[in-house]
């Protein structure tokens, strides 16, 4: 009876781990968001963290970032994209950065109306570039696959939704129910540690992410709604479309393999595509440089 009793006990407070861990994290405060450069708006799902970079005319890029980084890995480009004259809005998708956790799946219906709300809230028209990284370069596809008279160009950088190295942790957490939202809750965070590159230049913003509460389930939500799905038929879309498609992706990226690269020519052969050799996944923030000299490139 007392074996039988330490091992009941012992397994519920490896079910508790989850939710100790989860209570240990903080809520995004008022002060915090009162404190960043940019803005809250309260959109139909929660609040939305945004910010403008740049003048205040001239042609508007649209930055949608990726699964473990806030819209802060897009600084260094934005600002040197405003250089340019460039008017670059960026925002924190739900349950990163600043912006609200939100419940339900982080599916393609979820990203396309936060995205939907920021252009309307903001008042951004048609013809609008949208600037996707890692995960958020499926979003933009999808979105213009969605509404192609809504949008002019897309940059995909180092895109996500068509090739994509997921570690044995996240298969099995997205694929199990139950298991995989208890296995994420009591090692999530040591996964996505262990999975940053080494110098990886975002490290500090992931483990920074990692004490908000709501973080790590929105990215279990979005591993198993979305990232799962391939972009093939928004991309093939998107080229029937005629919308102009800029891609950009690291040589040394092993996230996002440059297999993609081939993938994205056979899906639309008029996407134009280029690489930065030295880049890994965090491309635009540690390649920033490049990446504008590309853009000027394609224009």
């Amino acid at each position: 009876m007392m074996v039988a009793a330490f091992i009941l006990g012992l397994l519920a407070v490896f079910a508790c781990l989850p939710i100790y861990y989860e209570s240990r994290r903080q809520l995004v405060s008022d002060a915090d968001r009162r404190a960043a450069p940019g803005q809250m708006v309260i959109l139909t799902q929660g609040q939305t963290y945004i910010r403008w970079y740049g003048p205040v005319r001239g042609p508007i890029i649209v930055a949608v970032h990726g699964l473990t980084t806030p819209s802060q890995v897009y600084d260094a480009l934005a600002e040197k994209l405003g250089t340019l004259g460039y008017r670059v809005l960026a925002y924190d998708l739900y349950g990163r950065g600043l912006s609200d956790a939100v419940r339900g799946p982080q599916d393609t219906a979820f990203f396309l109306r936060q995205l939907d709300d920021v252009l309307t809230d903001q008042n951004i028209g048609d013809d609008v570039t949208l600037m996707g990284y890692s995960m958020g370069g499926a979003i933009v596809s999808a979105f213009a696959a969605a509404q192609p008279h809504r949008v002019g160009r897309l940059v995909l950088l180092a895109s996500a939704g068509l090739r994509i190295n997921e570690s044995r942790f996240w298969q099995i957490a997205r694929r199990v129910p139950v298991f995989g939202d208890w296995l994420v809750g009591a090692f999530g965070a040591n996964r996505v540690l262990a999975e940053i590159e080494p110098g990886n230049p975002l490290e500090q913003m992931q483990r920074a992410q990692l004490n908000r509460r709501g973080y790590l389930a929105a990215v279990l939500s979005s591993h198993r709604h979305f990232l799962s799905e391939s972009q093939e038929d928004a991309i093939r879309t998107v080229g029937r479309e005629d919308i102009p498609v800029t891609a950009i992706w690291g040589g040394l990226d092993r996230v996002v393999p440059l297999q993609a690269l081939g993938l994205l020519a056979q899906w639309n052969r008029n996407a134009i595509q280029d690489v930065v050799p030295g880049a890994g996944h965090a491309l635009p923030r540690s390649h920033a440089t490049e990446v504008v000299n590309i853009l000027r490139q394609k224009d």
